[in-house]
């Protein structure tokens, strides 16, 4: 019997030294994956703010955002990186837009301008002068970049030369369909710009009011430029949305993601 006790004893204390050894080497083993994975994420980060990393610059995170690279799954996050500054968002649209730096508008307690602009073309498409955000302007110029002029191109066969605008700032309150809001509407900021229409490089002019409906080129157009607009804007709504977007697309710079 004693013998048996002595024996038992001695396999639970072999089998507590054998556990103790799994938990040490699974805690050798933890820090070991740490210490590589640290050192893969330095090897990475050093790897792309080399000079002469392979990485594309577009898909390279520490690279801002640059209107004419191609767009890829960290375009929209550069973008808001770019928005958030308004150093940042003046460097990215320097000689891919004309506009000159204003000082901020402050009208009333709600209705101002931060990172106010005057905002005359962006890449090959001119506008009438209009005072906006840097941020409406930068995303302006995603717009014609990336989706205004490929449309232009593949409906039309031709180039856009002017984005028609109907303004930007406007301190009011929302309009709906049921009558003025409480709330104060975004053009109040400056936060949205409205866009009535395109002049194209052969002389030829689209309206949103005249050329929405049907199934024309004209129309194919602009619902792929309303289209195009919901990966650049926080908030776009045109003609679908309801008769007070009849003639225009509201094109707003924050929002919840409406697309309509």
């Amino acid at each position: 019997m004693r013998h048996a006790k002595r024996q038992q004893m001695a396999q639970q204390a072999a089998e507590k030294q054998r556990k103790k050894g799994e938990r040490s080497g699974a805690v050798i083993n933890g820090l070991a994956v740490f210490f590589v994975a640290v050192l893969l994420a330095f090897a990475g980060y050093q790897g792309m703010v080399n000079p002469d990393t392979p990485l594309p610059r577009e898909w390279n995170p520490t690279q801002p955002l640059r209107i004419s690279d191609p767009v890829t799954l960290l375009t929209g996050w550069k973008l808001n990186r770019a928005v958030a500054s308004e150093d940042q968002c003046l460097a990215t649209l320097d000689g891919f837009a004309a506009l000159q730096p204003l000082a901020p508008l402050a009208d009333t307690e709600q209705c101002f301008i931060r990172d106010r602009v005057d905002l005359r073309a962006v890449g090959q498409a001119r506008l009438n002068p209009v005072e906006t955000r840097c941020a409406i302007a930068l995303r302006l110029a995603m717009w014609e970049r990336h989706s205004v002029q490929p449309a232009a191109d593949k409906f039309l066969g031709s180039s856009v030369s002017s984005i028609d605008h109907i303004g930007s700032y406007n301190c009011r309150v929302m309009r709906t369909a049921n009558g003025p809001s409480k709330r104060m509407s975004t053009h109040a900021t400056a936060d949205a710009i409205d866009i009535a229409g395109f002049g194209l490089s052969d002389g030829s002019r689209i309206r949103l009011l005249a050329d929405w409906e049907g199934q024309g080129a004209e129309a194919a157009f602009l619902r792929a430029v309303r289209d195009g607009a919901c990966d650049w804007f926080n908030l776009t709504l045109s003609p679908d949305y309801n008769r007070l977007h009849a003639d225009h697309f509201h094109l707003q710079s924050r929002g919840w993601g409406l697309c309509r």
